[in-house]
């Protein structure tokens, strides 16, 4: 059971909470399917609200100092770890992710990117232009032109958010906003927003001003369609689906929306005839055991010399079978339920396509029906097995396709060009791998990757670093002081020396 609070069945708009103009929807726990909660259902009068506080807001907020902007934010983070015990149930209960998710890498990681971005509004904002001789004219005198390019606020912001790490990826697109002077209108995943909605508690025990920061939830689209309409919205910041992207792109173009979008990911990870198999098993099943495979950087094509084929096939099996599917509540557990019983079945339907063009399966590919040994277990759940697919194609849907749950699929190559030409051969391009004992080799081959990240030798990742996609994979680029740059204009001032 959640702790009532005054976020339960509420939308959190101008400082204040109201009731969702089209009543309420139940948020089911992925590992029990009972309803741990009821979101409120935002009409669009809801919306319009929000963004009316947004822009209101805007004006006073944008004004204040990068150090008052940075004192909130410290608040912010200082509020929210306080409430660590409250918010760690009630995100186990509506993502259905394990203690170790739930625990560590949730409120924490949120916090320190509110501490991080209150450090970022203090970064410099103004670069001094080298002076530019201007040429006489009949109406204007020659002489020198300096200037100076300054970072500005875009204005009110909407934030729409993926279900896997709920106030985590809030967090990255709201402290960074907030940092350079927008307002903010969240739209949460359908499927968990109860902790996005608890968000506006912490702004309120925080202090922050009414109206920078707005939640409308809904369980369907229309929210973020009317956020996405609206002409008072300057931006949306959208993780989520390529498919959803496109729809969000083609809709705000109307209003020339800026746009920032971390869309879908297929990672490969090309295991070269040098590589240390242990560390190459260890990062790609990684994709079994961060969140159910709910990621979108993780290397779910693992791709490998024809040496070290088979042997890396029975290395990832027997990881695979290490790996405790069950109960989220349970120390024991690494591999929780997947979100729902719609994408559970698309998971199942992924896997039962492969086989059916001729994949091998190696491990998994079963539906766990319940933990025996859990009493918090009364239903069924949303699980899937941890999956090992060989014999897989690049032409097969299952490999080109994100299946955003945990299934692995091992192709093989002969040399590098065939590596080259399989990784690149999806319409992603977001986080790819490459295994090797040479580092020299290996960031060369790097180069050759049509993908916005490479990790060598490790699936860890470095959040100052840019983060974002090449192709299908999105639009721009966050994380560290990326994050500042991509919510701010640039604007020039000149004046005659």
């Amino acid at each position: 059971m959640t702790t009532p609070s005054r976020s339960a069945h509420r939308l959190f708009v101008n400082g204040e909470w109201r009731d969702g103009g089209d009543g309420s929807y139940p948020v089911v726990n992925p590992s029990t399917e009972q309803v741990v909660g009821h979101a409120p259902e935002a009409s669009a009068a809801d919306v319009e609200a929000a963004v009316a506080a947004a822009r209101e807001a805007f004006g006073g907020w944008s004004r204040t100092s990068a150090v008052e902007r940075a004192a909130v934010l410290n608040r912010i983070a200082d509020a929210l770890l306080a409430r660590n015990d409250e918010f760690v149930p009630l995100l186990q209960a509506e993502t259905g992710a394990t203690i170790r998710v739930a625990s560590s890498l949730q409120v924490p990681v949120a916090a320190e990117r509110f501490r991080r971005y209150a450090r970022g509004a203090l970064e410099p904002t103004v670069t001094s232009l080298a002076p530019h001789p201007v040429a006489a004219t009949p109406l204007a005198a020659g002489g020198l032109t300096s200037a100076v390019a300054v970072r500005r606020a875009v204005g009110v912001v909407g934030c729409i958010t993926s279900y896997n790490f709920p106030i985590v990826n809030l967090a990255g697109k709201l402290a960074p906003a907030l940092a350079m002077g927008n307002t903010v209108v969240a739209k949460p995943a359908p499927q968990d927003p109860l902790g996005c909605l608890k968000l506006g508690e912490v702004f309120e025990d925080a202090g922050a001003p009414p109206g920078i920061f707005n939640v409308v939830t809904g369980s369907g689209a229309a929210a973020g369609a009317a956020l996405v309409a609206s002409p008072d919205v300057d931006m949306i910041s959208f993780t989520g689906s390529t498919a959803v992207g496109r729809r969000i792109a083609a809709d705000g173009g109307h209003t020339m929306k800026r746009m920032l979008m971390e869309l879908g990911g297929k990672g490969a990870g090309i295991v070269l005839e040098d590589a240390d198999l242990r560390t190459a098993v260890s990062a790609i099943g990684s994709a079994w055991a961060f969140h159910s495979g709910q990621i979108c950087t993780a290397p779910t094509r693992a791709l490998v010399h024809v040496s070290r084929y088979e042997e890396m096939v029975m290395g990832l099996a027997q990881y695979a079978n290490t790996l405790t599917v069950g109960d989220p509540l349970s120390p024991t557990t690494v591999v929780g339920p997947v979100i729902t019983a719609l994408h559970r079945d698309r998971v199942e339907s992924h896997i039962a396509g492969a086989l059916a063009e001729g994949a091998r399966l190696v491990s998994g590919g079963t539906r766990k029906e319940h933990a025996p040994d859990s009493p918090t277990l009364p239903g069924t759940g949303f699980y899937v097995a941890p999956t090992l697919l060989a014999d897989v194609t690049p032409a097969m849907a299952v490999a080109r396709e994100e299946v955003f749950g945990p299934v692995v699929v091992v192709i093989p190559f002969r040399d590098e060009e065939e590596a080259v030409a399989i990784a690149n051969s999806t319409e992603f391009g977001l986080y790819d791998y490459v295994f090797s004992a040479d580092t020299a080799r290996a960031y060369a081959l790097a180069a050759r990757l049509r993908t916005g990240h490479v990790g060598i030798n490790t699936a860890q990742r470095n959040m100052e670093a840019p983060f974002g996609g090449f192709k299908q994979s999105g639009i721009g680029r966050d994380g560290g002081s990326y994050g500042l740059q991509a919510y701010s204009e640039l604007q020039a001032v000149i004046w005659a020396c």
